[in-house]
C-alpha cells in the first residue's frame, strides 16, 4: 500500500517531476508531433524551448491525470490540504469542465437542481448532458448599478420547500460583480433538507488565501467547489481545480470527470495549476492582502474624479448582498451617461490601443 505523502506546500511534485524527465534526455518516440519543438520551430521560436520541452504525454514517471498514482496523485493532494478541501481534482478543460464535472457529480437526469438566474451558461450545459431539471431563484438587481445581486437565504428556502425532491442548490461565490450571498447559511439549509450545497468559484479562489476576503465553499461546508485557478490564482489559462467536501465519495468524482475531461492532460497546464498551488499557499495571504490596499486606494481615487462610482462593501445589506469581494475593481459609468464599453473605446482612442 502506497504511503501518505508528507504535505509540503513547498514543493510542486509535477513540476519537479518534468525537471527530472527533462535531465533525462530521453529520446521521444511518441506525441506530440512537435517534438519538443523539433518538428515545429516556429512554435518553438515561439514559446521557448522550456516550455516545448515540458509539453510531453502522459507516461510512468509523470502519471496519468485519469488515474492519478504518484506525482499527480500528490499534487491533488497538497491543493486539497492547500484550499481546505477533503479532496481536489486538477482540471485542464477550464472551469467550465470543473462547473460541468460537479453538476453531473451531483445531480441526474429529470432530478431537480436549485440555482440562481445568473449562473454561467457552463451550468446550462452540464444541465443539457445530464437531464437535470433546473428550479431558479431570480436574485435581485441594484437598479444604479444594473447587475443582478446574490440569492436571498428565504427565496432559496422558499424553493427548497416547493420542491423538497431536489438534489443540490448550486450558489455563485462570488458573481461576475464581486456580490456573495450567505454562503454558510445556504449550505446549512441545503444540508438540513438532504441537498448537496455546489459552489460556482469561478471567480473565488482568492477567498481562500485571505481572512478579510469573503468566506470560502469549503470553509462554508459546501460539498464540492469549481475553483478558476488560472483567474486569480496565477496558473496557464484553461487549467482549474474542483474541490470535494467530506461528503462526496473521490470515486464517484473522478469518475465523472473521466467521461468529459481529455486523456491526453497538457503537462502544461498541469505544471502551472502545481506551481500557482505553492505560491499561493507561500505567498497568497500577502499577495492577496497587497491587492486589497490597491483596490481600495484605485477606488477612493475613482470616486474623488466626480460622475464615476467604484463600489465597495457599502453595499452589504446582510441578505441579497451579504458579502463583497474587495479585490473586484468596478466602474458604473452610467452617471456620465456612457456605458463601459463605450468608455472602453474612448480610452482606446485617447491612448493609441490597437
Amino acid at each position: 500500500m502506497r504511503s501518505m505523502p508528507v504535505l509540503d506546500q513547498t514543493s510542486a511534485p509535477i513540476y519537479e517531476a518534468l525537471e527530472r524527465f527533462r535531465s533525462m534526455r530521453v529520446v521521444p518516440f511518441d506525441v506530440p508531433g512537435h517534438k519538443r519543438g523539433r518538428g515545429n520551430p516556429e512554435l518553438a521560436k515561439l514559446l521557448g524551448e522550456t516550455c516545448v520541452s515540458m509539453d510531453v504525454n502522459s507516461m510512468k514517471p509523470l502519471d496519468n491525470l485519469c488515474h492519478p498514482v504518484s506525482v499527480i496523485r500528490d499534487a491533488e493532494e497538497l491543493a486539497a490540504d492547500a484550499f481546505g478541501a477533503a479532496h481536489a481534482f486538477l482540471m485542464v478543460g477550464g472551469t467550465t469542465s470543473a462547473v460541468q464535472s460537479m453538476v453531473l457529480s451531483a445531480v441526474k437526469g429529470g432530478e431537480k437542481i436549485i440555482l440562481p438566474r445568473n449562473v454561467h451558461r457552463s451550468v446550462m450545459g452540464a444541465m443539457v448532458l445530464c437531464g437535470a431539471v433546473p428550479v431558479y431563484v431570480n436574485p435581485e438587481c441594484d437598479d444604479r448599478l444594473g447587475i443582478p445581486l446574490g440569492m436571498k437565504v428565504s427565496e432559496v428556502e422558499r424553493a427548497i420547500l416547493a420542491n423538497p425532491d431536489a438534489k443540490a442548490v448550486l450558489v455563485n461565490n462570488p458573481t461576475y460583480y464581486g456580490i456573495c450571498s450567505d454562503l454558510k447559511a445556504i449550505v446549512e439549509l441545503a444540508h438540513a433538507h438532504g441537498m448537496l450545497c455546489l459552489a460556482d468559484e469561478a471567480h473565488g479562489t482568492h477567498f481562500y488565501f485571505h481572512e478579510d476576503l469573503p468566506m470560502s465553499a469549503m470553509a462554508a461546508g459546501a460539498d464540492l467547489a469549481a475553483v478558476s485557478m488560472h483567474k486569480s490564482g496565477g496558473s496557464l489559462t484553461q487549467s482549474s481545480l474542483l474541490l470535494a467536501g467530506p461528503n462526496m465519495s473521490p470515486g464517484h468524482v473522478r469518475q465523472i470527470i473521466n467521461l468529459t475531461q481529455t486523456t491526453s492532460a497538457s503537462y502544461l497546464l498541469l505544471s502551472s495549476l502545481d506551481i500557482a498551488r505553492r505560491n499561493l499557499a507561500l505567498r497568497g495571504r500577502e499577495e492577496f492582502g497587497r491587492v486589497m490596499r490597491m483596490a481600495d486606494y484605485a477606488r477612493e481615487e475613482i470616486n474623488a474624479i466626480g460622475g464615476y462610482y467604484a463600489y465597495s462593501r457599502e453595499l452589504i445589506n446582510g441578505d441579497s448582498v451579504y458579502d463583497f469581494d474587495i479585490t473586484k475593481l468596478s466602474v458604473n459609468t452610467l452617471d456620465i451617461g456612457l456605458a463601459g464599453i463605450e468608455v472602453y473605446d474612448l480610452l482606446r482612442d485617447e491612448y493609441d490601443i490597437q
